[in-house]
């Protein structure tokens, strides 16, 4: 009954609007009462979006049972790919579910809503990871709002192309540049552990003080000199 009450719903917004549309004409279109579609969703706004709440749900479980010894960013991002996997199991309704957003600015204003609602969850994870940390809960809130932001930008120009391409690979591309920035080798996608020996060990000595340009300069400077045989 829900699958059919958000078809029917799909089906009246593109032939005559949302605007246009009321709960009762979606009812009459699915063959069921008034109340049957407020037991599933509290208004009509949340026909558009039917899978949020039980994929925030789901996210917000699978970092709960997040391991001690996690890496955390890599954690975060890992649950926000289940958000996209939503997306991806019926790319036509998520590309009209994009569309009808463009148009509609409540619709709008609700997908903000929700997009919030999972930043804030991520948030809540990375600042009990955090906690005692100097700045966690800076860095845990900047982290979130990384994550969010890096899924949405693929995501959404996925979306902007109808659907087309591999939607998949350009997520992970966005969240690994996340893990790169904020997380710890171990957080880079695939997770593999170099050979021993097979990375160099660069040691730079600077005064105290110095600005971080110049430290950083030092470290070039040390990498572009070739070891002596």
């Amino acid at each position: 009954m829900r699958d059919a009450l958000v078809a029917a719903a799909f089906q009246l917004f593109l032939e005559r609007g949302y605007e246009q549309t009321t709960v009762d004409d979606i009812v009459a279109l699915a063959g069921v009462g008034r109340r049957s579609f407020f037991r599933y969703f509290p208004a009509k706004e949340d026909v558009v979006f039917p899978d949020h709440e039980r994929c925030l749900a789901d996210m917000t479980s699978y970092l709960a049972d997040s391991a001690e010894d996690a890496e955390p960013v890599g954690r975060v991002c890992a649950a926000a790919r289940r958000v996209l996997l939503m997306y991806a199991e019926n790319p036509a309704f998520s590309v009209q579910r994009y569309r009808l957003t463009k148009k509609v600015p409540g619709l709008r204003a609700s997908e903000l809503s929700v997009v919030w609602r999972y930043e804030r969850a991520l948030a809540a994870y990375l600042r009990g990871r955090f906690a005692g940390r100097p700045d966690g809960t800076l860095q845990a809130d900047v982290i979130a709002a990384a994550v969010v932001a890096a899924h949405n930008n693929a995501l959404r120009s996925w979306l902007r192309s109808d659907g087309q391409g591999d939607v998949t690979t350009a997520v992970d591309h966005a969240l690994d540049y996340v893990k790169a920035t904020f997380g710890t080798p171990s957080a880079t996608r695939g997770g593999d552990t170099p050979e021993p020996g097979s990375e160099d060990v660069v040691v730079v000595i600077s005064r105290r003080g110095a600005p971080m340009w110049r430290v950083v300069q030092e470290i070039e400077s040390t990498l572009a000199t070739p070891r002596e045989k």
